[in-house]
């Protein structure tokens, strides 16, 4: 399930945290198969961990953006 971060972009913030929360128990699952020796290739687990790490940048990306927008309706 790779996505880019483009794709991501049109996604809102509340399924964002949805998929993170899922990505992170997926994860959670590969490294549990990679320590037990069930998983022979990591490729999965490579993809996992960057798609997560794309996750938290749009979702940092949309908290700036909101603190930005919160700051100029304030002046």
């Amino acid at each position: 399930m790779p996505e880019k971060a483009g794709k991501l972009r049109q996604v809102g913030p509340k399924e964002l945290e949805v998929q993170k929360g899922e990505l992170a128990e997926e994860l959670f699952r590969l490294r549990f198969q990679i320590a037990s020796g069930q998983l022979e290739g990591l490729k999965r687990y490579r993809e996992a961990r960057r798609d997560l790490a794309r996750v938290n940048t749009l979702l940092g990306e949309f908290a700036r953006a909101e603190k930005k927008e919160k700051e100029s309706d304030g002046r």
